[in-house]
This record gives C-alpha cells, sequence and structure tokens, in this order.
C-alpha cells in the first residue's frame, strides 16, 4: 500500500470529526462530501446552512451526512472553540484565509500544547513511485510558518518532528539537522545555530538518531555520506529533514514538489493543544481530503 492509502486507511479505522471553517468554498465541499461519503470523517462545515446544503447535494451528499452550523462573524474562533469544547476532534481550515489568521485564531483558542513553546509546521512529502533516491513518504520542518528559528527553537521542531514521524508516517525517525555545510566543513554562524540545536535536541531526545549539520546530498546519498560523513548513524538514509530557516524549507518543499514530482500535504501544524491544520489558498479538493485524513490521524493519536 502507498504510504498516503495507507495514511487514508489507518484514518478511517476511527473516524473523527473534524469541522472546515471555509464551508461554502467550492473545493472544502467537495473534499468534505468525499470524506463523509468513505467513512473518512464525520464533518461539520461552517456557513449559511441554505447556501452549503444546496452545495453538499450536488456534490454527492444526497443523505444530508455534513452537519452545516452558523460560524457567525468569525468561523475560524468558532471552528477551533467547538474543538476545544469537545464538539469536534480537528479543525482545518486555510482555503480562503491567510495562514497568519489560520494560526493565530488557533493559539487564541486552542492555544500551545504542553511541554511546547512554540507552534511550528511540516510537510508531509510523498515521493514519485519511480523516485530513484527518497522513496514512500518523508518528513520536511519547517517550511511553513516559523521564519527564523533560534537553536533551541529548531530543537523543538524537530522533536515534533521525530513524533510526527512515528505518529502518521509510522516510520522509526532519523533527523538531518540540514545546512550548507556537513559537520566541520565550514566554519559560521549558520552552521553553529545546527551543531548548537542538534546538541540541544540530543540532549532532550537521546532515543532518536540524528546528526547535523548535514547537506541534502550528504543526508540522502549512502556513497556521498560516506566520503563526508563516514561515522554518522543517519547521514545517507535520513527520513526527517529539519531546515536551518524558513527561507530554505519553504523553497525546498517547492522544488521537491514541482521539480521532483513529490506530493506535498501540508503545511501541518504541530505544538498545538489539539488537531488544527492550514491549508494552501492554492490547494485542491484533492489537497484538503488528504488533510482531513491527517487530521483523524492526529485527533487519534491526542484521545489516546
Amino acid at each position: 500500500m502507498s504510504t498516503l492509502g495507507n495514511i487514508i486507511a489507518r484514518a478511517k479505522v476511527t473516524p473523527a470529526h473534524i469541522v472546515l471553517a471555509e464551508g461554502d468554498d467550492p473545493r472544502i465541499v467537495e473534499a468534505s462530501v468525499k470524506a463523509a461519503n468513505e467513512g473518512l470523517a464525520k464533518i461539520t462545515l461552517l456557513g449559511s446552512e441554505t447556501d452549503i446544503r444546496l452545495l453538499t447535494r450536488a456534490a454527492g451528499d444526497s443523505d444530508d451526512k455534513i452537519s452545516i452550523v452558523d460560524g457567525g462573524e468569525e468561523p475560524l474562533d468558532t471552528s477551533n472553540q467547538m474543538v476545544v469544547d469537545g464538539k469536534a476532534d480537528g479543525t482545518v481550515a486555510g482555503a480562503v484565509r491567510t495562514t497568519r489568521d489560520v494560526v493565530r485564531s488557533a493559539l487564541k483558542t486552542i492555544g500551545v500544547a504542553q511541554g511546547f513553546n512554540i507552534v511550528s509546521s511540516f510537510f508531509i512529502m510523498i515521493m514519485p513511485e519511480d523516485g530513484q533516491i527518497l522513496k514512500g513518504g518523508v518528513i520536511y520542518s519547517d517550511c511553513g510558518l516559523v521564519i527564523e528559528p533560534d537553536a533551541a527553537q529548531l530543537a523543538e521542531i524537530a522533536s515534533a518532528s521525530a513524533d510526527n514521524a512515528k505518529a502518521l508516517l509510522g516510520q522509526d525517525p532519523k533527523l538531518a539537522f540540514l545546512s550548507f555545510a556537513t559537520q566541520d566543513s565550514a566554519d559560521h554562524p549558520f552552521v553553529d545555530k545546527t551543531k548548537a540545536a542538534l546538541k540541544t535536541f540530543q540532549h532532550s531526545r537521546p532515543d532518536i538518531p540524528a546528526d547535523g549539520p548535514l547537506q541534502f546530498d550528504a543526508a540522502i546519498i549512502p556513497a556521498i555520506a560516506a566520503r563526508k560523513a563516514s561515522d554518522s548513524d543517519v547521514a545517507g538514509q535520513a527520513n526527517v529533514f529539519i531546515f536551518p530557516d524558513l527561507n530554505a524549507g519553504n523553497i525546498a518543499y517547492k522544488i521537491t514538489e514541482r521539480l521532483g514530482g513529490a506530493k506535498a500535504i501540508g503545511p501541518i501544524l504541530q505544538g498545538l493543544a489539539r488537531p488544527a491544520n492550514d491549508l494552501s489558498r492554492g490547494c485542491s479538493a484533492e489537497d484538503i481530503y488528504n488533510m482531513i485524513a491527517v487530521t483523524v490521524l492526529q485527533a487519534q493519536v491526542s484521545s489516546s
């Protein structure tokens, strides 16, 4: 089974209740009807019941499986409050509203999870089946939210990403703290920050293999790893990639997606007390459906 197929199948085992704030967007409606009809999730859409019911029925919800609630003047806050109050298990938004709006509302209403200081994001990058080097799913973090994390924040992002590799992909994480240098090949404050982040991470999570700084090729290609980082137990086999800042991460995921043919699912938020996820405003109905599946899995983990 493919990585994405596995995510969807696992989500369907215990469907969660997902609320989507932008209920009158046709892409949201299409994805929601598919999710409800396939038993992926119980769905609530926010907005005008009269208008949205016409859209859901036209999209194939002949039995009115989807619930519709008036979200008031600020549906983002309403959807997040439903999660806080136990009326839903997770939220998805961002097809219309900006990431800033989505994250601000989640922070205000749901808040940061215990043990975390920041909320960050990651992408599940699903490589094409004919991929020559990376295969299946890997994690890129942070590619959508924290602009310039310091060393401590980078270590926290890495810790959350490692846990999500286990929870969502079923992988034993091997973390590469990425840089323009590998190990001691360059002397620069950027490299020093990556080294400090690795040291902090290893102190707090000694059970998880991690190394850095690593250049991307050294992180994924065994032959290059043998030349550049022969003493590393991560180089050449990493599956969780921690980027030093948002510039690097955002550029990298888009190149991997657009030129490498990978499917990007995200930005998925991590560090919140309950599941709440963002969408790209350029998302398709398929993207939204996949994000619903991921949010269901997060809800399963948070309730366990």
